[in-house]
């Protein structure tokens, strides 16, 4: 038995009060405080995100729907670890926002769809985390735009990430998720993590604990995903966790 774990069993894992036993409990409580991990998103998705990509220093991400640089923001820590991808927002205000703090990233004020061409946007106001593009979200609007939108794939083509790999990708857009899913080629990137927020409007109240799990395996999202080979591992408030299978078997 090691030295260590011989003056571990004779002070730490023993009843009662001596110097070692508060000495260790210093030490680990300093080492708690120094490793403590700050989560940027709204339901510390990030967090699982950074653990799942703890070995890659390097890599692409596309965040549809993304809102906010950094509050709220699922790929904030990895813009920080050094990471760069595609931000994609209606919101004039939110893009011009990144711009300012994330140049390096290509930051794209559009809406994604499963077609290119133009359609109605239900807006509330500007920086809202409601506006939309779903129809069925309509009722909370104050008035109805007409925005262009294209899809994820035509996005990447024309961009400076064509032909790299997608590493991760978040989709949170108020309901307009499968329109977003069904102009991106699942088989040609093949993302290993995907969020995809998972809005249920036949909830009384539009909070994660009405949620339930039965809507969520039976929703189109998930028969989607599952059909195009990606396997739910989490869920996190309203954010489905889907990793890639082709990950999985290796």
């Amino acid at each position: 038995m090691k030295l260590e774990e011989k003056i571990k069993n004779k002070f730490l894992y023993k009843k009662g009060k001596n110097f070692f036993k508060y000495l260790y409990f210093f030490a680990q409580t300093l080492k708690g405080l120094t490793k403590y991990k700050k989560s940027h998103s709204f339901g510390a998705q990030d967090l699982l995100i950074e653990y799942f990509f703890k070995n890659k220093s390097n890599g692409v991400y596309l965040d549809v729907g993304c809102y906010h640089p950094f509050l709220g923001s699922n790929t904030y820590k990895l813009f920080k670890k050094g990471w760069s991808g595609i931000n994609i927002d209606l919101d004039f205000h939110s893009i011009d926002f990144f711009n300012h703090c994330r140049k390096r990233d290509l930051n794209i004020q559009i809406g994604a769809s499963d077609v290119k061409g133009e359609v109605d946007y239900y807006f509330v106001h500007n920086r809202s985390a409601i506006n939309s593009l779903d129809s069925k979200r309509s009722h909370h609007s104050t008035e109805v735009k007409k925005m262009p939108v294209d899809t994820l794939d035509n996005i990447i083509e024309n961009s400076k990430f064509r032909g790299k790999k997608i590493d991760l990708v978040s989709i949170d857009v108020e309901g307009y998720e499968m329109k977003v899913l069904k102009g991106f080629d699942l088989e040609k990137y093949s993302p290993d993590l995907i969020f995809i927020e998972h809005v249920d409007l036949g909830m009384k109240k539009l909070e994660f604990y009405n949620q339930n799990i039965d809507n969520v395996l039976n929703s189109e999202i998930h028969i989607y995903m599952k059909k195009n080979n990606y396997s739910l591992v989490n869920w996190l408030h309203s954010d489905l966790v889907y990793v890639s299978d082709k990950i999985k078997d290796v």
